[in-house]
């Protein structure tokens, strides 16, 4: 395949725990929100939709990709996934180095969850290759539900998918294709699929899954942002909007209730952005007793760089209803913060169980953020909608937010991973087969394997990537034993480095004369000398005894799976490896590390932020890995002149084709784990 013109889709533990004195609490804005009725779009569910078939006439990868033969093959400048700032290497806090340990919780069970295999080859192969995969997350009623950019898996507590076998239908480049029984979200939420490759045609694009599962309501809900786009050209129209998936049941594999909010027009340009029409960008999603809160970042499609962080409050009962139409309140966090500034990634909180809601006021759901627009900064904004109750009736809700202090925090450096900044090797197929010049291919018979990726040569100086780390938003955020819980990246000196690290807290919010205040109980830093830790998530327990997931590398460390126990005595313990086959098998190899795939400087995109979910006792946590390895002429199979294997480049999928631990743009795979700390 040739690629094209792309608009990119979207060793010492440290351990530093600190008591922190908290200034007097001054809240800084109250604000209502406006009312609405939304009506249900429809149902949807887990069932592979129409798989289109017939002789391929396109062999684009990436949204907004032609088969021009004559345009441009750089990358256009449009990242999806925002943040405000894209620098990296911050001055954060430093901190001493303390020995690994084994980690307290309870390693119980593990399996790999979804992978770029079967994202790409699902409905038939009528998908785009897409990284971050944006991991989703929400377990329930003995089941796993796992969402991705852009495929959805429903798997039981051993980790066998529950759905039913869709290869024999699965038909790619001639032969059924297993991809474990996924689905593709177009199909899930009954759109067209992502790309017709037997006549071009485009459907809406999907991306930022995220879910909970609501154990007082006894449903699953995810929330994804499709944005639409021309069916001929995949250009986008600049509609977009925010769609909610419920489970009819406490059964996810059956029908779910769809509802639809339009955001194109949500969100105010105030002092730091321009005018809508915007996105919804980062959908993410907590609930209370009363309520599902689904917040965005509004960023404009025109000039302007961000719009406030957007607040939507739905009726939980209604949704799980299954209601015509349901109440929702939207609020705009425009100037709410000190300097008139909007709240950014303002995510709202999860509980565990049924009795771990705060009732009080007539309902609170409480929400953290960080500081977007400083660095470093020590603001830790606390936020909370009260009479939540009144969502089952007239609704009446008030936001307020006050800020907490924190230690500082600031931009974390990339990631390193073993041979960052060295020239791609057979172990990163994908980046030596742009270098090499010399492997014969089928590609006219001719020496290079970059001919089977290009129409024209590249520069052949690809180097193995530093991945992504985040900035400094929140990430997964609860509450839990009366406490707020949420963690966020940063910059950290340990070891004498910089290293991107994570930084955590534990609150204690309450609501005084209507409006939240509160104080931090804990909070520190968890880093390593010779460690990146990425893309953090917080699971806790009712019983105040939780979990964080996140992504580890180092120099001497292929992308893994990791966690470290939390609790609000002893804050952070130490950090390990999720179970026996957490740890990565080899360096990231996907499409945005390479330069000549999406400009220069590329962005190597990963995580964008992991999962973790509570079911009784035992917090499930999923994060991007590598899970698999794939050596140089496994990569090429038949494409390298006498060679042999799956008729898809770079699956490694053998002579059985499939199924394949990879493809040949992306290695990415997710890691799902249970533990009882």
């Amino acid at each position: 395949m040739h690629t094209r013109r792309i608009l990119a889709a979207l060793a010492a533990l440290m351990l530093l725990t600190s008591m922190l004195t908290i200034a007097p609490v001054t809240v800084l804005a109250t604000a209502g929100g406006i009312t609405s009725n939304i009506p249900k779009a429809g149902t949807g569910g887990p069932q592979t939709g129409d798989v289109p078939t017939g002789t391929p006439v396109t062999d684009v990868e990436f949204p907004g990709a032609a088969d021009d033969e004559g345009q441009d093959e750089g990358y256009d400048g449009n990242i999806f996934n925002r943040t405000l700032s894209n620098k990296h290497g911050g001055n954060g806090a430093s901190a001493p180095s303390t020995p690994k340990a084994k980690s307290s919780p309870i390693f119980k069970t593990g399996f790999e969850g979804l992978n770029h295999y079967q994202q790409r080859y699902s409905r038939g192969g009528n998908q785009f290759s897409v990284e971050p995969p944006d991991q989703a997350l929400c377990v329930g009623n003995g089941y796993v539900v796992e969402a991705v950019n852009n495929v959805l898996n429903v798997f039981n507590s051993s980790g066998q998918s529950v759905l039913p076998d869709n290869t024999s239908t699965n038909i790619v480049a001639g032969f059924p294709r297993n991809v474990n029984h996924a689905v593709d979200l177009n199909s899930f939420y009954h759109y067209a699929a992502a790309i017709n490759r037997s006549t071009g045609a485009r459907g809406p694009f999907i991306t930022d899954p995220t879910c909970i599962y609501d154990a007082g309501a006894q449903r699953f809900f995810l929330v994804v942002l499709t944005l639409e786009v021309n069916p001929a050209t995949g250009a986008f129209t600049t509609v977009n909007h925010l769609d909610l998936a419920v489970s009819a049941t406490s059964n996810p594999t059956g029908a779910w209730n769809i509802y639809k909010v339009d955001v194109t027009n949500d969100g105010s340009a105030g002092t730091t952005g321009g005018p809508c029409p915007c996105f919804g960008d980062y959908p993410h999603i907590g609930a209370d007793a009363n309520g599902i809160y689904v917040t965005t970042n509004s960023f404009p499609w025109g000039p302007g760089d961000f719009d406030g962080a957007q607040i939507y409050a739905f009726s939980k009962a209604q949704l799980a209803a299954g209601a015509a139409t349901v109440s929702m309140v939207h609020f705009d966090t425009t100037a709410m913060l000190a300097g008139s500034l909007p709240g950014y990634t303002v995510w709202p909180a999860h509980s565990p169980g049924t009795a771990s809601y705060d009732t009080g006021a007539g309902g609170t759901e409480y929400l953290l953020s960080t500081d977007g627009f400083h660095e470093p900064s020590t603001d830790l904004d606390t936020w909370a909608i009260t009479n939540t109750s009144s969502l089952n009736s007239t609704p009446a809700l008030s936001l307020s937010v006050t800020t907490l202090a924190v230690g500082p925090y600031a931009n974390p450096p990339k990631q390193q991973q073993p041979g960052s900044g060295t020239l791609a090797t057979t172990a990163t197929p994908q980046g030596f087969c742009i270098n090499d010049t010399s492997t014969r291919t089928i590609a006219s018979n001719q020496k290079g394997c970059w001919r089977l990726l290009f129409a024209s040569a590249p520069a052949h100086d690809e180097v193995i990537s530093r991945p992504d780390s985040n900035d400094t938003k929140m990430q997964q955020v609860m509450y839990a034993n009366g406490k707020l819980w949420g963690a966020w990246g940063t910059a950290l000196t340990v070891g004498g480095s910089n290293r991107a690290s994570v930084e955590w807290a534990i609150a204690k919010p309450a609501i005084t004369g209507g409006s939240v205040t509160g104080s931090v109980l804990l909070s520190g830093y968890l880093g390593a000398a010779g460690y990146d830790f990425t893309y953090p998530a917080v699971g806790v327990t009712a019983a105040g005894r939780g979990v964080i997931a996140f992504t580890a590398t180092g120099n001497s460390l292929y992308p893994s799976a990791a966690y470290a126990p939390i609790d609000a005595l002893a804050g952070v313990g130490a950090w390990a490896i999720a179970g026996p086959d957490g740890a990565g098998a080899v360096q990231d190899d996907g499409f945005t590390s390479y330069k000549s795939q999406v400009g220069n400087p590329p962005r190597t995109r990963w995580g964008d932020y992991g999962a973790a979910a509570v079911d009784g006792s035992n917090v499930w946590i999923a994060s991007e890995y590598i899970a698999g390895a794939c050596n140089y002429t496994a990569w090429g199979g038949p494409f390298f002149t006498g060679g042999t294997g799956d008729n898809l480049l770079g699956t490694c999928g053998g002579a059985s084709h499939g199924p394949g631990v990879r493809t040949a743009l992306a290695n990415w795979s997710t890691r799902i784990s249970m533990l009882t700390p």
